[in-house]
């Protein structure tokens, strides 16, 4: 099983125009904000591997505030299944998934997201998140591991990636607009790690 992972716009955006249009205004963010540190910089014995972004206390607080929403997202699927995993979705929500055809809506994601946590766990774990110039929509990406039994009961793990747009409602809660999956081999390792200081 895959990933099934108070802004207001008049009329509403096609989610293909909606996602242009928020990398790009993120591209160009990063773009004039990129830091570049060289290696010399993290002082003597500091190792290069990429921190944990979930254990770093100097996170800009929409980065600190995406990393939270996608650790309680993580937290009510794994204990409550897909019924808890389609509740984070806006009721305009979309997910894509390898091979499948995309799924509209909470109420869609919610008929095809059936698993019971007992017998499907779905575990991910953000790489990066970044927020919106506006503070209303912001993005979240990483790995995703599901767990379950084939019908001899041995164990299987689909892994892959993931993509996660998330949008302020304009109640103030956060809600997945879109949520991508992109399966990969078990062991791929991870080939996206950023480097320090990003």
């Amino acid at each position: 099983m895959q990933r099934p992972h108070a802004a207001r716009f008049a009329p509403r955006l096609p989610v293909s125009l909606l996602v242009s249009l928020l990398v790009s205004s993120f591209v160009a963010v990063q773009a004039s904000s990129a830091q570049v540190i060289s290696p010399g910089a993290l002082g003597p014995g500091a190792s290069l591997d990429t921190p944990n972004p979930l254990a770093d206390t100097s996170l800009k607080p929409g980065k600190a505030l995406l990393f939270d929403l996608e650790a309680r997202f993580a937290k009510a699927t794994a204990e409550g299944g897909g019924k808890a995993f389609a509740t984070w979705f806006a009721e305009d929500g979309v997910t894509l998934s390898n091979g499948q055809a995309p799924v509209h809506g909470r109420e869609a994601i919610g008929k095809q997201a059936t698993w019971s946590p007992k017998d499907y766990q779905l575990l991910w774990t953000p790489t990066d998140a970044v927020m919106s110039p506006g503070a209303d929509m912001g993005y979240t990406w990483g790995h995703y591991e599901g767990h379950s039994r084939d019908a001899d009961g041995n164990a299987k793990v689909t892994t892959g990636r993931y993509l996660t747009i998330w949008r302020k409602e304009p109640d103030g809660s956060w809600k997945v607009l879109l949520d991508s999956s992109s399966d990969e081999p078990v062991g791929a390792g991870d080939c996206c790690k950023l480097p320090p200081g990003e």
